[in-house]
């Protein structure tokens, strides 16, 4: 029974994993990085997953070098990670309507608070990123092969 709940917990994950990942692909967030987590999870249940796997984590790490292979990549990174977090916080905090907002006031940060916190997670999981692909390829130098 243990190792049947275990393998739809990751099975459920490994889903979740992949679904958000394709979504962070044109959202922000460390899309390919996702996927591939997603990938791994499903290729210990799934031969399609498996094959595909080596290909995606290539992909996502050659991705992750290019990132930070300069200094204003990085700082842009970092910046818009923090600007995420910062709209997740205002989402959160969820403050009234300025003045200047031509619509009605309940169409003012639509979500509320499930919204701020993905924000808020999804800005912490980028700058989790930048910094091990800080720390990966330019302090280690490593290539991502």
């Amino acid at each position: 029974m243990k190792s049947a709940a275990r393998r739809v917990a990751l099975e459920t994950l490994g889903w979740i994993l992949v679904v958000a990942g394709i979504a962070a692909l044109v959202l922000p967030g460390p899309g390919l990085l996702m996927v591939f987590a997603g990938l791994a999870l499903l290729s210990q249940q799934y031969e399609w997953a498996e094959r595909r796997v080596e290909p995606v984590k290539e992909r996502a790490l050659k991705a992750a070098a290019e990132g930070v292979e300069t200094v204003p990549r990085i700082v842009l990174s970092v910046v818009f990670a923090l600007l995420l977090v910062a709209a997740g916080v205002l989402w959160i905090w969820r403050p009234a309507a300025p003045g200047w907002w031509p619509v009605d006031e309940s169409w003012w940060l639509l979500g509320g608070w499930g919204t701020g916190a993905t924000q808020v997670a999804s800005g912490l999981i980028a700058l989790a990123t930048i910094v091990y692909s800080v720390r990966r390829f330019r302090i280690r130098g490593e290539r991502p092969d």
